[in-house]
C-alpha cells in the first residue's frame, strides 16, 4: 500500500520519547536553545508583515539575504561564494535531503558518523543510498583510518557534523583538513553540518570549505539565534551543485518563508551579542552537566561544543526509566548502532531544571 521509501524508515527514535511524558516532565532530550528570539530579529520580521512582503520570494531566496551569507561565510569561515551558490531552504534539515537527493542514487553510499545527527540515515535511504557508519575514535570523533576503510567506489557522500550532534566533540582544523583531502582525493563530495558551529566552548569551528571546493556546507539560524520555530537554513555550494538542489526545492518548496528570511538577514546582519551570551551560558550548563555525571561515577566525554553530553550508560532501559521518573533524555541506540550504552542529554534547559534532573538521573542510575 506504501511505498518502500518510507516503510524502510522509521519515526525518530528521539521523537518516541516524547510520547506518554508527563506535562511536567524535566525535557533533556529536546535540542533547542530554551531563548526567545533576539527582540531585532523579531522586529524585523513584524517590520516585513507591515511592508505586505508576504509573497513568493526568488526559489534560491532573497538576494539581499543570500548576500548577507555570502559576507557570513566570508568573515568567519574563510571562503568565498557568491549569491548565486546560496540557496535559502525551510531549515537546515530541507538543506540535508535538498543535497542527499541531488548527489545519491539508488545503491551509491554515504559515509555517516556513527553515533550521529538521526536525520543521516533516514534522509540517505530516502534518496535510495546505503548508509556505512562510519564509527567514532576513542574521543568520539571521526578519524582517517575509519573513514578510508570504508571507502568503495559507490562511495558518493562523506557527512561531517562538527560541533557533533549527539556527542558534543569539535574537531580540530588539522583533522577537518585531513577528512577534506580524504573526500578530495577519492572524488567523495563532503556534505559539512556546521549548525552548531558558534557554539563551541574549547577550540575552533573550521569547514571543510576552506580547504576544499567539493563541500556542501549546510548552516541555519535555528540554533544561532534561537529561531528553531522560524525553519530558516541555508546551503552553499559551487554553482552546480546548487543548480541540481535547486530543481528539487522548487518543487518541493518553492521559496523558504519571506518573512523568516527577512528575519534571518537581520540576525546575520545585526549585533551578535545574543550568540555570546547564549554561548555563556551553554558553557556554564556543559560544566554543570559535566560535574554531575562526574559524582555519579557516569563516564563522559566532555562535549566541547554544541549542547549535548553523550554519557555512557550501561542500562539499556535508562530512558524508559528516567521518563518513568519525569527526565526524558535521548537513547543513543536512536543515532546509529554505535550509539548503544550512551544516552543524549541536552543541556539546553534552565539551570534549576538541568541541576534537578541530574538529581533525579543520580536516583535512578545511581
Amino acid at each position: 500500500m506504501f511505498s518502500e521509501r518510507v516503510r524502510n524508515i522509521d519515526i525518530s527514535g528521539i521523537r518516541k520519547m516524547f510520547e506518554g511524558a508527563g506535562h511536567n516532565a524535566l525535557n533533556l532530550g529536546l535540542g533547542q536553545p530554551d531563548f526567545d528570539t533576539p527582540q531585532h530579529i523579531k522586529d524585523a520580521a513584524i517590520d516585513a508583515i507591515n511592508k505586505g512582503l508576504t509573497g513568493y520570494t526568488m526559489n534560491l531566496g532573497f538576494p539581499e539575504l543570500r548576500q548577507a551569507i555570502c559576507t557570513k561565510f566570508e568573515r568567519e569561515n574563510k571562503f568565498n561564494v557568491s549569491p548565486d551558490e546560496v540557496i535559502v531552504t525551510s531549515g537546515a534539515s530541507e538543506a540535508l535531503h535538498l543535497a542527499l537527493q541531488a548527489l545519491v542514487d539508488k545503491g551509491d553510499e554515504v559515509l555517516i558518523p556513527d553515533p550521529g545527527f538521526v536525520s543521516y540515515i533516514s534522509l540517505t535511504k530516502m534518496a535510495g543510498g546505503k548508509v556505512v557508519g562510519v564509527p567514532l575514535g576513542a574521543n568520539l570523533k571521526m578519524v582517517p583510518e575509519k573513514i578510508n576503510e570504508r571507502i568503495t567506489d559507490r562511495t558518493r557522500v562523506l557527512i561531517i557534523n562538527s560541533p557533533s550532534n549527539p556527542t558534543g566533540t569539535v574537531q580540530t582544523g588539522k583533522e577537518i583538513r585531513e577528512l577534506a583531502e580524504i573526500a578530495e582525493d577519492n572524488d567523495i563530495t563532503i556534505i559539512s553540518d556546521e549548525v552548531y558551529e558558534h557554539f563551541i566552548y574549547e577550540g575552533e569551528h573550521v569547514s571543510p570549505a576552506h580547504f576544499t571546493d567539493n563541500v556542501i556546507t549546510i548552516n541555519a539560524v535555528s540554533k544561532t539565534y534561537a529561531m528553531t520555530g522560524w525553519r530558516l537554513g541555508y546551503a552553499a555550494a559551487p554553482g552546480d551543485y546548487i543548480e541540481q538542489m535547486l530543481k528539487i526545492h522548487q518543487y518541493i518548496q518553492a521559496c523558504a518563508n519571506s518573512i523568516a528570511q527577512k528575519a534571518a538577514q537581520a540576525a546575520l546582519e545585526g549585533p551578535q551579542d545574543c550568540v555570546a551570551l547564549m554561548r555563556d551560558s551553554f558553557r556554564k550548563r556543559r560544566d554543570i552537566t559535566m560535574e554531575g555525571l562526574s559524582s555519579m561515577g557516569i563516564k563522559c566525554v566532555k562535549p566541547e561544543g554544541a549542547f549535548y553530553a553523550f554519557p555512557e550508560v550501561d542500562d539499556e532501559d535508562a530512558p524508559q526509566k528516567l521518563l518513568k521518573n519525569g527526565v526524558i533524555v535521548a537513547p543513543g541506540s536512536a543515532f546509529g548502532e554505535n550509539g548503544k550504552g550512551h544516552i543524549r542529554i541536552s543541556y539546553a534547559i534552565s539551570e534549576e531544571k538541568l541541576r534537578k534532573a541530574l538529581g533525579i538521573m543520580e536516583n535512578v542510575l545511581g
